[in-house]
C-alpha cells in the first residue's frame, strides 16, 4: 500500500480527516480497513475507492477521535 502525497490529499488530510492510499485493485475495502486499523492502532469511519488508469485509489476517513495529520507524520507525507 502507497500514500499519496499531492496537493489535494494534503488538504484532504487537513480539512477531512482523510488519508489516501493506491494499492492493487484485487483488494476489497474491508482488507484495507483491517489492515490500516491493525498497522496503526487506529479506526477508520468509512473508505471510499476510485480506479483511475488501472490504479486503485483508497479514500480513507477516520473517526474523529483519530487524527490523519498524525498518521501522515509517521508515514512521513508531512
Amino acid at each position: 500500500m502507497k500514500a499519496i502525497v499531492t496537493e489535494k490529499a494534503v488538504l484532504m488530510i487537513e480539512r477531512d480527516n482523510t488519508l489516501v492510499f493506491e494499492d492493487s485493485k484485487n483488494k476489497t475495502k474491508e482488507e484495507v480497513k483491517e489492515e490500516l486499523e491493525k498497522m496503526f492502532k487506529i479506526k477508520v469511519e468509512k473508505i471510499r475507492t476510485k480506479i483511475h488508469e488501472n490504479k486503485k485509489y483508497f479514500f480513507v476517513k477516520l473517526k474523529k477521535e483519530f487524527v490523519a495529520m498524525d498518521i501522515a507524520s509517521k508515514l512521513g507525507l508531512i
